[in-house]
């Protein structure tokens, strides 16, 4: 294998195969205790290849430093230890497909599930190199351990040769960025640095700087409960009323699977509850605060209107802030970002700036005060049973690190 290939590979399948999956309706920081067995084997093992300050802090963030040898900006490289709720991460079996051969891909637990490069042109351009996926009943878990394995690759390869030339740098693993809480308040002060880079994306050379902003919205139900037969002209049944809310919400456009590019959506994530109390959970995004605003604006009307219809009913909304557009900071310090376009392109990749329709913990973090683009992995189809990863996309990122550091120190 060439380059980092073989040690990724196995870091990868290693790490994937754990279940860290978070979970939105646990209160607490992680928000799981199976992402303890991610984070303490990242203590160990950064331990293990010789990191300074190695801790685990109550929040449940990994912090370690690699010492420095020339003058220049602290930086700091993030990634997260969580798997996202929305699918299925226990009993991950990761594989790796050796020299693509530019076909379909099956996976032998899900004999109808099928990955190809018609409906996924990205892994066209893969052929010839090592694809990881799952076996068809999970994810992957790619997001976000392949950004694990490139930032402890390269801290190892750079604590192995310590005459490479680096500032100081900072590792962070967070957990819980998969529900929007990865990015504890303590996190900036403790992390301690000039900027920083999540390697959380996806196709090669891609450098992200623009973000969705995002809030939360929750709207209770509570209906009138009684017994059934006894229920006429009294009983209000809140799964009715929430189900309204639904249905009144826009449905042809402003959804994800309606929405594209710079458009922003409502997304109805969850729904639970009784004929005497539901809770409806929607996701609002859009890269511009007006836009934003307007939504939940939206989601209120929508809600207002279904109660005046129902007098006896109460429904109330709460839209929490999550993150916002990291561009709105970044736009007025391009340091970070210009640092990874002449990194990228010193080891030959052209940089691609796309804008992306999630976020991650650099938006939290650029919000708070640490300039923070997010930097490619090559993931691929994330959150769910099609998601892929090259291996050899992994080993140009790891090199990016590994140049950012050389070139911060000049």
């Amino acid at each position: 294998m060439r380059d980092f290939d073989a040690e990724l590979e196995q870091r990868l399948v290693r790490y994937a195969a754990i279940d860290s999956q978070s979970d939105m309706d646990s209160p607490g920081s992680p928000s799981t205790a199976i992402q303890h067995q991610m984070l303490d084997l990242m203590v160990a093992e950064l331990t293990g290849i010789g990191a300074a300050d190695v801790v685990k802090t109550p929040y449940g963030t990994v912090l370690a430093t690699i010492p420095g040898n020339a003058p220049g900006p602290t930086i700091g490289f993030l990634a997260h230890v969580d798997t996202a709720p929305q699918f299925n991460a226990t009993g991950v079996k990761p594989r790796v497909i050796r020299g693509y051969n530019g076909g379909a891909i099956t996976f032998p637990d899900n004999p109808d599930l099928v990955l190809t490069p018609e409906e996924f042109p990205y892994l066209a351009r893969k052929i010839g190199q090592d694809i990881v996926t799952a076996s068809g009943t999970t994810l992957l878990g790619a997001d976000d351990k392949s950004g694990i394995a490139v930032i402890m690759t390269a801290a190892r390869h750079l604590l192995e040769n310590p005459d490479l030339p680096r500032p100081t740098i900072r590792i962070a693993f967070t957990p819980d960025e998969e529900i929007g809480r990865g990015v504890h308040a303590d996190l900036p002060k403790d992390l301690g640095v000039d900027f920083a880079y999540t390697f959380d994306g996806g196709d090669l050379g891609e450098i992200v700087y623009e973000t969705f902003s995002a809030d939360f919205a929750t709207v209770t139900v509570t209906g009138v409960s009684i017994h059934p037969g006894e229920a006429t002209g009294k009983l209000v049944n809140a799964i009715h009323l929430a189900s309204r809310i639904v249905e009144t919400l826009p449905q042809a456009t402003m959804t994800p699977e309606t929405t594209a590019d710079r458009e922003g959506f409502i997304h109805a994530v969850d729904m639970k509850g009784s004929a005497d109390r539901m809770v409806l959970r929607l996701i609002l995004r859009d890269f511009e605060r007006d836009g934003l605003e307007a939504k939940g604006a939206l989601v209120r009307q929508v809600a207002a209107a279904i109660a005046a219809t129902e007098p006896r009913a109460r429904i109330e909304v709460e839209i929490t802030p999550q993150y916002r557009n990291m561009r709105y900071w970044l736009e007025d310090d391009m340091t970070p970002v210009d640092l990874a376009r002449d990194a990228l392109r010193e080891i030959g990749v052209e940089p691609v700036e796309n804008v992306i329709r999630g976020g991650t913990d650099g938006s939290r973090l650029t919000e708070m005060g640490v300039p923070c683009p997010n930097l490619f992995t090559g993931q691929q189809n994330l959150h769910g049973p099609l998601e892929y990863i090259s291996v050899q996309d992994m080993a140009i990122a790891t090199r990016l690190m590994l140049q950012i550091a050389d070139r911060a120190a000049r």
